[in-house]
C-alpha cells in the first residue's frame, strides 16, 4: 500500500498532515528516509516516524464505559465518539446503547466483526444491570426465559438474575431498540436505571464512567472467536 495510507490507517493524522511529515523527511522505511507519499510499503516494512517504530494496525478496538446522556448515533451531541481518539478513520459503536443507558460499549472500525457481534444468530451474551420502579412478579425469571412476542419482533429467551425484588441482571443475545426496558416493561415494571456490564467475556470493572481503553491483542482475537463460535 502507499506510505501515506499506511500512516493514515495508523491514525497518525489526516492525509494532508501526513504528506507534510513525509516531505519533511521525518519518515523512514527500512532505515531509509522516504519523501514520497506514494512509496510502496507492506505490513512487513519497518516504518519509523521521527525515529519511533510504528507497528501497522489496520483496525482499532476500544472499550468504553459510556456515561448516561451520550448518544450512539452518527449525529447529535454529546456523542460517544467524542470520548475516544478522533484521528482513527471510520470508528463506530458496535450496536447502540440508548441515551439514558450507561455501560460497556465496543467501538471499532472493523466492519466484519461489528456485523458478527450484532447479529442475533451468533448469540453473543450482553448482560445488563437494571433497577425498576416496583417489585418484579414472582414468575419474572420464567417469563423472560421464553420468547416474548412484541409488535415488531419476538425476543430470544433471556436470563434473569435477581438481586432484590426490584433489581437484577438480565442477559440477552440481541440488541433491539430499548429491548431490556421493553422486556422488563412486559412484566409490568418500568426501568429506572440501566447499565450494560458485560459483553461476552468483556467487562468494565477497571473503567470509570466516561473512560476508555484499547482492547489487547488477546482480547481482540478472543472476541473474534466468540463471534465465530457462540
Amino acid at each position: 500500500m502507499r506510505l501515506d495510507k499506511y500512516l493514515a490507517d495508523m491514525g497518525i493524522g489526516t492525509r494532508k498532515e501526513i504528506k507534510k511529515l513525509i516531505l519533511a523527511g521525518l519518515v523512514t522505511v527500512d532505515d531509509e528516509i522516504i519523501t514520497k507519499p506514494d512509496h510502496k510499503v507492506d505490513e512487513s516494512s519497518s516504518v519509523c516516524l521521527e525515529g519511533e517504530p510504528l507497528i501497522y494496525q489496520q483496525y482499532q478496538y476500544f472499550l468504553l464505559n459510556k456515561p448516561a446522556g451520550y448518544l450512539c448515533t452518527k449525529d447529535g451531541s454529546p456523542n460517544v465518539m467524542e470520548l475516544v481518539p478522533n484521528y482513527y478513520k471510520d470508528l463506530n459503536p458496535v450496536g447502540r446503547l440508548d441515551k439514558d443507558t450507561e455501560g460497556l460499549l465496543i467501538i471499532t472500525n472493523d466492519g466484519h466483526l461489528t456485523h458478527q457481534l450484532i447479529s442475533p444468530k451468533y448469540h453473543v451474551d450482553k448482560k445488563y444491570y437494571f433497577e425498576c420502579d416496583k417489585p418484579l412478579p414472582a414468575d419474572a425469571a420464567a417469563v423472560l426465559s421464553k420468547p416474548i412476542e412484541f409488535s415488531d419482533f419476538i425476543s430470544l429467551p433471556g436470563k434473569l438474575e435477581l438481586i432484590s425484588e426490584n433489581s437484577g441482571y438480565l442477559t440477552i443475545h440481541e440488541g433491539k431498540f430499548h429491548q431490556v426496558r421493553r422486556m422488563i416493561g412486559y412484566l409490568g415494571c418500568n426501568v429506572t436505571y440501566l447499565k450494560r456490564t458485560n459483553y461476552s467475556f468483556l467487562d468494565i470493572e477497571d473503567l470509570a464512567v466516561g473512560e476508555y481503553r484499547e482492547l489487547t491483542a488477546e482480547e481482540t482475537e478472543k472476541l473474534k472467536g466468540v463471534s465465530d463460535n457462540e
